[in-house]
């Protein structure tokens, strides 16, 4: 399952996750990739810092974590339920992306001058946060069984 989100979590990040048409003539399909690129090249190093910490490094590292928890059989059942609880944590920082392209959807679709189509890249990234977060849970029930 894991393998599968980072899988889907890597396709997400470079394929095509909307299509902006702006005036009913120009079409432009952005990646998160590309995005960031655009951000850095433009100078807007807070928006970069933001998208790239809370879009590709939190959920890479939760996603990793998650991969050393399950495969890594030297953790002591202490080791394990620490690590969890990191993963736990972050977990809860990674969702801010979802605030920020929410955000960012809301203003373009507002002015009007601008439709905007959800592309692969989205239904892949979002298969990756859901998996995650179902191997997340599922860890959880594990570690608390651990504790008992």
């Amino acid at each position: 399952m894991l393998l599968t989100a980072l899988g889907c979590f890597i396709a997400g990040i470079f394929l095509p996750f909307t299509a902006v048409t702006k005036l009913w003539i120009f079409e432009n399909q952005i990646s998160v990739c590309r995005g960031l690129v655009v951000l850095w090249n433009s100078g807007e190093l807070f928006l970069f810092l933001i998208l790239f910490v809370f879009t590709i490094c939190f959920p890479f590292v939760k996603i990793n974590a998650l991969l050393a928890l399950w495969l890594y059989p030297g953790l002591t059942a202490d080791q394990a339920r620490t690590f969890y609880k990191f993963v736990s944590h972050l977990g809860k920082w990674s969702m801010l992306d979802v605030f920020v392209v929410a955000i960012l959807v809301l203003t373009v679709k507002s002015t009007g001058l601008a439709s905007i189509k959800v592309g692969s890249g989205f239904f892949f990234f979002f298969v990756s946060v859901m998996l995650t977060q179902f191997a997340s849970l599922w860890t959880g029930r594990i570690a608390s069984r651990l504790e008992k």
